[in-house]
Parts: C-alpha cells; sequence; structure tokens
C-alpha cells in the first residue's frame, strides 16, 4: 500500500485537491492522510464536507500578521516530526502557495518524493502574481511527478529542462470538483433552495456582475484603481448590480469597504461557500477577477472574464475567447466592462462553454498515474 500524504491550507487548495483525495481513497491500494496548514480555516469547512474530507493533523501554522518568511519557516520546521512519524511514499501539494512551496521543499528534504497538482503554470514574470510564480517555478525544481493541466503547462515545464517521463498531462482537478458541486446542486432540492435563500437579496431583474480580488501585487494602488471602477461602472449603467465576496485580508478588505460600502447597487459580502460561489457563477452575466481558479471556472461554464491582472499563466482561456486580460487601471477596467454590457455580438463570443483547462476526470488520471508508479523507476 503506497502512503500518500496531501498538505494544504487555503480554500483554493482544497477545492483543487478535493477531487484528488477522493480518488485516492476509493482505491485499497492507497493509504491517505490529509495534513491541513491554516490558512483559510473558516473558509475551508464546505470544501471538505463536500469530499467529505476530516484532516489527520492541524499544522496549526498561522498568525496574525504573518509574513511569508514566516509561514515558510513554519512549514519547516513544523512538518518533519509529522513526515518522520508517517513516512510516506508521496507528499502531494497544489498549485503556487508559499506553504505548497515550504511543505514540498520539507518532504525533499525528508527523501520524499513530490507529486505537484497543477504543474508548469507561468505567467513569465517573476513579481506577478507575487510570490506565486517564483513558488511555482521553485516546486518544478525537485518535483518527481509533475501534474500539468495543460499541454502549455507541459511546454513550460519541457522548457525548463523537466524530464518529460516525469509530465503527465491530466487537466485540471477544479473542472472536477466544478461539475461535482453543480451536479450535487442539481440533484438537491434543498440545497438549491437554501443557496438561492441565501442569495435573495439578489434582484433577478438586474444583471449580475461578479467580482473577485485579492492579489498581492495590487495591493495599495491597484485595489484603489479597481474599487474606483467598479463604481464608475453601477453608476454608468443602473441595470446592473454587483456583488463581491470580499477577501479577509485587511489589505483587501479596508479599499473595498471604504470606497464601495452604502452603495445600494454593490454587494459587499463576506467570503462565500463553495456551493455558493458555484451558484453565483451559473447565475452572473460576466466575471472581473483576479484569481486564477475563477478563470477557469468561469470560462468552463461559458461567463466572460475580465481579468484583473497584468498578466495571466492561464493562455488557454484567452486563446478560447473566454477570457481577457485588462489590468488594473481604472479607465480600461470600464471601459472593457462597457463593452460587454452593451455589445451583445462581443458578449456572446466570450460566452461559449469551454474544455481548455479539463474534462472533469483529471483526479482520476492522478490516481491512476501514482497506482502505477512502483518506485523503481530510473528517474527518481
Amino acid at each position: 500500500m503506497s502512503r500518500v500524504l496531501f498538505v494544504f491550507g487555503t480554500r483554493p487548495e482544497a477545492i483543487k485537491l478535493g477531487p484528488v483525495i477522493e480518488a485516492l481513497r476509493l482505491d485499497p491500494s492507497f493509504e491517505v492522510r490529509v495534513f491541513v496548514t491554516g490558512q483559510h480555516r473558516e473558509m475551508l469547512a464546505q470544501v471538505l464536507e463536500l469530499f467529505e474530507i476530516v484532516p489527520d493533523a492541524d499544522l496549526e501554522l498561522m498568525k496574525p500578521d504573518q509574513g511569508l518568511s514566516e509561514i515558510a519557516a513554519a512549514v519547516l520546521t513544523g512538518m518533519p516530526e509529522l513526515l518522520s512519524a508517517m513516512r510516506p511514499d508521496v507528499v502531494v501539494v497544489q498549485g503556487d502557495t508559499t506553504s505548497a512551496f515550504a511543505a514540498g521543499l520539507t518532504a525533499f528534504y525528508a527523501g520524499v518524493d513530490v507529486a505537484h497538482v497543477e504543474a508548469g503554470l507561468r505567467s513569465g514574470d517573476p513579481l506577478a502574481p507575487w510570490p506565486e510564480e517564483v513558488n511555482r517555478r521553485l516546486l518544478s525544481v525537485f518535483t518527481r511527478y509533475h501534474f500539468a493541466p495543460t499541454e502549455d503547462a507541459r511546454a513550460n515545464l519541457l522548457r525548463e529542462g523537466v524530464d518529460a517521463a516525469r509530465i503527465h498531462v491530466t487537466g485540471n482537478t477544479v473542472i472536477d470538483a466544478l461539475k461535482k458541486a453543480i451536479s450535487r446542486i442539481e440533484a438537491d432540492d434543498a440545497l438549491r433552495a437554501r443557496l438561492d435563500s441565501e442569495l435573495s437579496f439578489l434582484d433577478p431583474a438586474r444583471r449580475l456582475i461578479l467580482v473577485t480580488g485579492h492579489r498581492r501585487e495590487s495591493f495599495g494602488a491597484g485595489f484603489e484603481s479597481i474599487c474606483q471602477a467598479l463604481l464608475e461602472i453601477a453608476r454608468e449603467h443602473p441595470g446592473v448590480e454587483i456583488v463581491y465576496p470580499v477577501h479577509l485580508n485587511p489589505n483587501v478588505q479596508e479599499p473595498v469597504r471604504r470606497i464601495l460600502g452604502g452603495h445600494e447597487r454593490i454587494h459587499l459580502v463576506d467570503p462565500v461557500g463553495y456551493f455558493s460561489f458555484v451558484r453565483l457563477l451559473t447565475r452572473c452575466e460576466l466575471v472581473l477577477t483576479d484569481s486564477g481558479g475563477v478563470q477557469e471556472e468561469a470560462s468552463t461554464l461559458g461567463r466572460p472574464v475580465l481579468v484583473m491582472r497584468d498578466t495571466t499563466e492561464r493562455p488557454e482561456g484567452v486563446r478560447s475567447g473566454n477570457l481577457r486580460v485588462i489590468g488594473t487601471r481604472r479607465e480600461v477596467i470600464v471601459s472593457e466592462a462597457g463593452l460587454l454590457l452593451r455589445d451583445d455580438d462581443r458578449r456572446e463570443a466570450m460566452s461559449r462553454p469551454g474544455d481548455a483547462f479539463g474534462d472533469g476526470k483529471a483526479a482520476s488520471r492522478i490516481a491512476a498515474i501514482l497506482r502505477a508508479a512502483d518506485g523503481s523507476d530510473e528517474t527518481r
């Protein structure tokens, strides 16, 4: 039996690792353990419930106002004892958080193979997203199993000299999670009614814009500009309402609530549960975001996405026509959103559901690859 340890702490990581944990736990050839680091403790519960995940250990590494160096140090000093006790064959991390990088590095120091879900994403700019671009590049140096979501991601890894035998194109597990959540909502009348009750503050006669924003590189002037743009969009388009689940980071909360608070058609809500967020995605007409996962989810559902960043590591969505990268300048955000709200043809061209990021079977592919690994291949 292969012992596999998953380490994560944020809600996006849980969403993207949940299908993989579920797939491995259904296979008797795996012994699965889950450690959480604690970044988004209050935001994890519904995702863990969706995939019936009960963490085996909580590293309790997070402290108020903790810096990136402190997070990395806490993982590097907090994990070794648990690794020694469990003696996993593989440590699985996802994406590009500082805790994912540090967990992978700790496993490497312990001589344990690292599996990286969503490997190979690159923006080309070490400062955008920051520090995520560097975290994922560094992870690739010592990863054993690179689970690349797309051919673009595989090509990025090959250009950096990663052995082709270690790269596996699987699709993105976020699509597995999205499809599971939608199926659950559609099949559960009580859940659907509860979600619609939670969102009863929305006016069905108005066109809904869904906003998310939390990137560190936009803190300060970037967020000021984004908020001013949202305010202008609401003023220029009286038939529109905006819902913005506001990230808990004080660097996001302060400008968002100061600039946008009090407008009757801009709903600033606390971070919503995963089911509620999927429900919002299915109901909205337009998405403004700086989130990577939301780019993938919205594209799959055929929702036009304006990416409020200067770069994206999801070029597949740009090529498919679902994404447009517009940066954080107020006048550009207002202009691009206005074009989509006024021009039906332009909006329809960005509203075609696609499969650029996967078909919902990524987790089963990852499980099959790990099952086939016997520990004897010469690339170890």
